[in-house]
């Protein structure tokens, strides 16, 4: 089956910073995140032929307005994207299948959301159970933790050792919410959020946006980062129960959606072997747990080794998988439409050596991963360089 590997390519990206923004609205920050991708590619605004914006709140934004109207470029195409958490990877994902199909030569692909202005204590959260509402984010994943803590021996250190390697990571990257190192100790004694989640192990809450320039590699070798473009090798998006906890014989160890998204990326971008293959990953931490899980999930490891492998330094950006080289969602907050897309800013300019923050080492390709709902959607895209 014919797919997209190596038939688009990045040719700019742009990131906001991600944090307590509040000075600018959610259109400040698409704005600066389209700018910066725009002047990044060596174009203007006249140049996009349509976009895709990923945005899960309806406060900060419905219809492909949410994008023409801040940036003014109205009788276009616009299509607004929403996919739970990876809201912002299946925005590229459209785009890159438009962009493929020949439909257009140049299109943005971008994220945005706007949420501490909502002042809720979490995730403002919607639908759910009809008898058992209520829910919170860090609740339903704790007890995937608590579930490979009984099964696989995990426990409450091995979460700490994963927020001190991403929090160590994300010092480096200016552009990060959380810039600070912390100790073992740190995490361990701070308050508790779900047993055995505590403060340090869960995302934050952030504002942010983060945007990307797609187009044909014939036409990026003619623009400003001709010699050093990024192409996708493979844009995979699985969709698993809504409610995976709810399904006779789902055990907690890991989620599905993330398993078949990462088969069918592997399968198109010709991956055998990811540990060796893949360079590095940005995967969806929005708790350390998850972290873990995801190691599994996506074949870096043998699933309930993942504890141990994070113990020997294989995940630290100078060991044989670096993840989260940029900090994480640990670090950068989880602004949910945002996220996705600045997941591919980072393995974008990984891929071109010129990081931000922490530099992997002469990567050739690597991966962005991004889990949604309580595991229900995964959308996983491998980038590599285009030589």
């Amino acid at each position: 089956m014919p797919g997209i590997k190596d038939r688009v390519a990045i040719a700019g990206v742009g990131c906001t910073k991600f944090g307590e923004l509040w000075e600018k609205d959610q259109e400040d920050l698409l704005v600066e995140a389209v700018y910066e991708a725009l002047d990044d590619a060596g174009i203007t605004p006249q140049d996009i032929e349509a976009a895709w914006v990923g945005v899960l709140y309806h406060f900060t934004g419905i219809s492909g307005g949410t994008f023409a109207e801040p940036m003014k470029l109205f009788g276009k195409p616009v299509t607004r994207v929403e996919n739970f958490c990876a809201s912002g990877m299946d925005a590229f994902r459209n785009a890159c299948f438009a962009v493929a199909a020949g439909v257009y030569d140049i299109v943005v692909a971008c994220g945005v959301e706007k949420l501490l202005d909502q002042g809720s204590s979490g995730l403002p959260m919607e639908g759910g159970h009809p008898v058992m509402t209520g829910a919170s984010a860090p609740g339903l994943f704790a007890l995937a933790a608590t579930r490979a803590f009984h099964e696989w021996g995990w426990t409450r250190e091995d979460l700490a050792r994963v927020a001190v390697k991403n929090h160590k990571n994300g010092v480096s990257h200016p552009k990060a919410h959380f810039r600070r190192a912390i100790t073992m100790d740190d995490a361990l004694n701070a308050p508790m959020i779900a047993w055995p989640l505590g403060r340090f192990d869960c995302c934050a809450m952030s504002d942010g946006s983060a945007a990307l320039v797609i187009t044909r590699p014939e036409i990026a070798k003619t623009m400003k980062h001709k010699d050093d473009y990024v192409v996708v090798k493979a844009n995979a998006l699985a969709v698993d129960s809504t409610f995976p906890m709810y399904r006779p014989g789902y055990n907690w160890l890991g989620f599905p959606a993330t398993k078949k998204a990462a088969a069918m990326a592997y399968e198109e971008a010709g991956v055998k072997d990811p540990v060796k293959e893949i360079g590095f990953a940005e995967v969806h931490d929005c708790f350390t747990s998850t972290e873990l899980f995801n190691m599994g999930d996506l074949g870096f490891v043998d699933p309930p080794k993942a504890a141990e492998a994070v113990r020997d330094g294989m995940t630290e950006v100078e060991g044989d998988i670096p993840i989260n080289p940029s900090g994480g969602l640990k670090c950068f907050g989880h602004p949910i439409g945002a996220t996705g897309c600045r997941m591919l800013y980072e393995v974008t300019k990984q891929l071109q050596g010129r990081a931000d923050g922490m530099q992997v080492k002469d990567p050739v390709l690597g991966m962005a991963h991004n889990l949604g709902g309580p595991g229900s959607v995964c959308a996983v895209t491998i980038l590599g360089r285009h030589d």
